[in-house]
């Protein structure tokens, strides 16, 4: 897996983010094949969210790499 180094610490990315882009990347490639225009725009509006998803378990892998407690926890 990838890994970037912050502040002397570590981390590897797309531990939770990396089902999320493949699933993105998956809707989005079949929106793009679909010929039915509702469906795929449905399907590109999906890849969106799941994009999305990624970008916060992206920050939910940083935020637990680092030791700081994430939002989820503080709730919790």
């Amino acid at each position: 897996m990838p890994v970037k180094r912050s502040d002397d610490v570590i981390v590897e990315t797309n531990m939770l983010s990396e089902p999320y882009l493949k699933t993105a990347s998956t809707l989005a490639r079949v929106a793009r094949e679909m010929a039915d225009q509702t469906i795929a725009d449905r399907l590109r509006a999906l890849a969106e969210h799941y994009e999305r998803q990624a970008d916060r378990a992206s920050v939910m892998d940083s935020a637990g790499a680092s030791g700081r407690p994430s939002v989820a926890a503080k709730a919790g």
